[in-house]
């Protein structure tokens, strides 16, 4: 028998590993690429007329320039809290920022999530007509954008383009998922050599590890992860592709779950545990909602794209998956779940899922943040549409016809809203006043706070009330010192630091300072790294996180510690003439006395005693009741519920009451 030669092996071996390769026809190919051109470009033009960082991404910034310095993932050296939700996006600003050198951390941010922005809208393009691809095989056809119009005109989408947060991190990682699925899905049914999507071993392990990869973008792209996992799970033929899937996707998710348990003693990071992501506010959600829809009447975008799915499933009335078979070999349970409309529908079904749960939550104190990604999940799969030159073999010319023309009046439609959205008001004027539904237009209201119409460095928010007037605090408590904001914006109240012995004290001393504040951001980035910065709303604050959520509190900022904590747990003087009057001195003795909780003690040392094996081991086995532990915020009834006695008080108790006598 003659042995093949290496020649004869060739093409076999590049029909086996070829990239997907589909002969589109030349208005197909020049379709697309004017259409993912334009779309990529108007949204970067749209995005850089609403440039800004967001005081939350400013947050980001902090937590980086420790990591540069050498003090961990931390906000506040020596304390070990995750403040930043996306792990990806921290370390990847973190990387940039090694890369810049001297570039400022905001230009880096700035560049990177309007890059990402704009790349996550390309692959949803891509994908999706990839999703089209073999039934556009030798046809005469164009491929016109429609779900990618929709999200770019949505302006809050062109706003958190450029915020430093990591919603460009998350178009850019839906879009890389959405056309590997896609790439995936057709595998068993794409006829023809070397048409073939990878599906080795390599392909496998790839997708799954980006499927794995999106709890650490997101804790709620879990979910679009997750689906995704499972499917190629049941899908993969044979355990040893079964458990490459389980390896590739789990490896790195799994890997730091159990360092941010041994690091932080958690399970989250610290904002879920701030606003209690697993509460629920339905009737805040609702109004979340409607404060995201309503300005831009999404139900009109939302029925024209149902019609044009709908015309596009009559125009495939014999899709591609049904006419090319899938192998004899494959599973029936393989036949039926590496299919395109499963993908589809998978991506559709998260992203209304997770529309769902931001509703459940109660939203967001930020307009249309949090929906902007469920909303990029379900408009992927209409991210462009093909519009078919009818050839009678299919349908009848006339029908084909018709149909075409029915796709290129709700095209029309689309743009004719779009173009309407994207200059259209928003709000209004009310988008920058704190209301009753606690939601504001969180880039204009920055930009009229601070008067830069870019507010896109620390010192942009210089102007921002008090911050100004807290360098100068800063400055004039050499001693150490607590700062608490005022109701002068121009000044800050200030509790002095226990004085050091005489003995200790050199010519350089400076004292220990705290600042109590909730805008972390702008504040942490235009101070030291060895001031320390609390909030009263637990982003930050070991102890105002742990405590209960506020029922009628502003979403967001829905926890409010009292600032007697903060003198309590300090190193501060904590007496009369030294506090100020609006602080109880006996509050404060209560709350020294009630930190000394056994539980709360052990909460505190898991994130601030020496990092060893010892501790790391001990915070992984605890790691799930410290991110259940609660504390109350009334120091009297923390007391109480620790089972700690009362402490000698200091004069008459202060109970809210207005004093009785004769």
């Amino acid at each position: 028998m003659r042995r093949s030669s290496s020649t004869e092996r060739a093409p076999a071996v590049t029909a086996a590993v070829s990239w997907p390769k589909f002969p589109y026809s030349a208005s197909v190919r020049i379709s697309l690429g004017c259409s993912v051109l334009v779309v990529s470009l108007l949204f970067a033009w749209g995005a850089w007329q609403r440039r800004w960082i967001a005081d939350d991404g400013l947050i980001v910034l902090r937590t980086v320039r420790n990591l540069l310095a050498g003090n961990g993932p931390v906000f506040n050296a020596g304390e070990r809290v995750e403040a930043n939700t996306s792990t990806a996006w921290t370390y990847l600003m973190y990387l940039g920022g090694w890369v810049g050198g001297p570039v400022r951390l905001e230009y880096v941010a700035l560049a990177l999530a309007l890059a990402l922005s704009v790349a996550g809208v390309a692959l949803a393009m891509l994908g999706a007509a990839r999703l089209y691809a073999p039934s556009l095989v030798g046809r005469r056809a164009l491929l016109l954008p429609a779900g990618a119009v929709v999200y770019i005109a949505v302006p809050p989408a062109r706003d958190f383009a450029t915020s430093g947060l990591e919603n460009g991190l998350a178009l850019t990682y839906i879009g890389v998922l959405w056309w590997m699925m896609v790439c995936w899905s057709q595998r068993l049914r794409t006829a023809g050599p070397g048409q073939g999507a990878p599906d080795g071993p390599v392909f496998l392990a790839a997708v799954s590890a980006v499927a794995g990869f999106s709890v650490l973008v997101r804790p709620e792209l879990a979910l679009l992860g997750g689906l995704a996992l499972i499917l190629l799970l049941l899908a993969s033929p044979g355990w040893r592709r079964k458990l490459l899937v389980v390896v590739a996707g789990g490896l790195l998710p799994v890997g730091y779950q159990i360092f941010r348990m041994g690091y932080y003693g958690m399970l989250v990071p610290s904002p879920a545990v701030a606003k209690d992501a697993s509460g629920a506010k339905w009737a805040q959600g609702a109004l979340y909602l409607s404060n995201f829809a309503n300005p831009y009447l999404l139900w009109i975008p939302a029925v024209l794209l149902l019609g044009l799915g709908a015309v596009l499933l009559v125009v495939r009335s014999r899709p591609w998956w049904v006419r090319h078979r899938a192998p004899a070999g494959s599973s029936r349970l393989t036949r039926t779940l590496q299919a395109p409309l499963v993908v589809v529908g998978l991506f559709v079904f998260a992203g209304l899922v997770q529309a769902v749960y931001w509703i459940r939550q109660g939203g967001d104190f930020m307009h249309g943040r949090v929906l902007l990604i469920p909303l990029f999940c379900m408009l992927v799969p209409l991210a462009v549409i093909p519009v078919v030159v009818p050839d009678g073999t299919k349908i009848s010319r006339e029908a084909g016809y018709l149909l075409a023309g029915a796709t290129t009046v709700l095209w029309m439609s689309l743009l004719g809203w779009s173009l309407w959205a994207a200059n259209s008001p928003g709000l209004g004027r009310d988008g920058t006043w704190v209301t009753h539904s606690g939601i504001v237009d969180e880039r204009r209201f920055y930009s009229q706070a601070t008067g830069h119409a870019h507010p896109l460095t620390a010192a942009d928010y210089l102007n921002y009330p008090r911050m100004r007037a807290v360098l100068v605090a800063i400055a004039n408590t050499p001693d150490g010192a607590l700062l608490l904001p005022s109701g002068n914006y121009d000044q800050w109240d200030v509790v002095p630091a226990i004085p050091p012995p005489d003995a200790e004290r050199t010519p350089d001393y400076i004292g220990p300072h705290t600042v109590f504040f909730t805008n972390m951001g702008m504040l942490g980035m235009n101070v030291g790294l060895d001031i320390r910065i609390i909030d009263q709303i637990g982003l930050i604050n070991p102890i105002a996180m742990h405590t209960q959520r506020i029922e009628d509190g502003r979403i967001g900022h829905d926890k409010d510690l009292f600032p007697d904590w903060a003198v309590a747990e300090g190193p501060f003087l904590k007496e009369p003439p030294y506090l100020p009057t609006y602080l109880d001195e006996n509050w404060v003795i209560e709350a020294q006395a009630a930190l000394k909780c056994p539980a709360t003690e052990a909460m505190l040392s898991a994130i601030r005693g020496p990092m060893g094996p010892r501790r790391f081991l001990s915070n992984v086995m605890h790691a799930a009741d410290f991110t259940r532990y609660r504390i109350d915020r009334v120091p009297e009834v923390e007391l109480a519920r620790c089972g700690l006695p009362t402490p000698p008080l200091k004069g008459d108790k202060y109970t809210g009451l207005p004093a009785t006598g004769p």
